[in-house]
């Protein structure tokens, strides 16, 4: 067994846990982290041998996951977040375990195949996330939220590592079983996650612009991936939810999955023209 610990947070993911766990345990030590779920999560994460640690946010930071690092007495070097709705494959678990043998890396990027109503995305935006590090090289961003949210869990929160970063090639599923109105209603809930952070975002640099001292501003914004910098210096104007489109659709070849392609490439444009409107809304 390789010397890593999956953590998976979730809420209400007792039919995704039956099998996500089974898939991971062949990594490593699991650590269900749960915040009150309604359901029998917590029952179903001990029956597949997990560990369950319970979570109680008080809505400021840290969420979730920082919560865990903090918090969790680890016993291994590693540590790899999964949702409970991605799926480690034999081809994954076999290159992590080589990876981690001998490497400078402090962590690692992941790759994913997406799937969508049902189906495995060949085009598109590709998905890929930080999400396998070392234990004490760092953690995800930090954001103070001070309840502007209510999600428990950091959103698209990075984690920021000191050291050098790899990345694994294999495949990990991405797949929701729970359908569109749960897909949809996630969008709606980060979509407004990250209209606060767009505005927190501007007023912080606009501080650090007018007064040169605030070095919070500049923190948070060099923290972000060139990625997430590239997002939020667009993310108001008026053509960055239609561009994604393009982007996505034609030249990520989004077409090539039909139908299917074109419903996931329009949702995600939507998704950014929602942030937009709740930026204009709050502004």
């Amino acid at each position: 067994m390789s010397d890593i610990t999956i953590v998976i947070p979730v809420k209400n993911e007792a039919e995704n846990l039956r099998r996500c766990i089974p898939l991971a345990v062949k990594l490593g030590q699991v650590l269900v982290v749960d915040s009150g779920s309604s359901d029998n999560t917590p029952v179903v994460a001990r029956e597949m041998g997990a560990e369950v640690l319970n979570f109680d946010w008080d809505g400021q930071f840290p969420k979730k996951r920082n919560w865990t690092l903090r918090n969790y007495n680890f016993k291994t070097e590693w540590v790899l977040f999964l949702d409970a709705d991605e799926f480690v494959s034999s081809d994954f678990i076999e290159e992590v375990q080589a990876a981690i043998q001998s490497t400078e890396h402090v962590g690692f990027w992941l790759n994913f195949s997406n799937y969508f109503m049902g189906q495995e995305l060949r085009g598109g935006d590709a998905f890929r996330k930080l999400a396998l590090f070392r234990i004490g090289a760092g953690e995800y961003e930090k954001i103070e939220e001070d309840n502007w949210s209510h999600l428990d869990m950091e959103v698209h929160e990075h984690p920021v590592l000191d050291g050098s970063i790899g990345e694994i090639s294999a495949l990990i599923e991405h797949n929701d079983f729970r359908g569109l109105k749960h897909c949809i209603a996630k969008h709606n809930e980060y979509s407004s996650w990250e209209a606060c952070r767009y505005i927190r975002l501007m007023r912080l640099q606009s501080s650090a612009i007018s007064h040169q001292s605030s070095q919070q501003g500049c923190a948070e914004w060099q923290n972000l991936t060139d990625r997430q910098k590239k997002k939020y210096s667009n993310l108001a104007k008026w053509w960055f939810a239609p561009a994604y489109f393009v982007v996505s659709y034609f030249l990520k070849k989004g077409f090539r999955d039909g139908a299917v392609g074109f419903h996931f490439s329009l949702l995600k444009a939507i998704y950014f023209y929602q942030i937009r409107l709740k930026i204009r809304e709050q502004g």
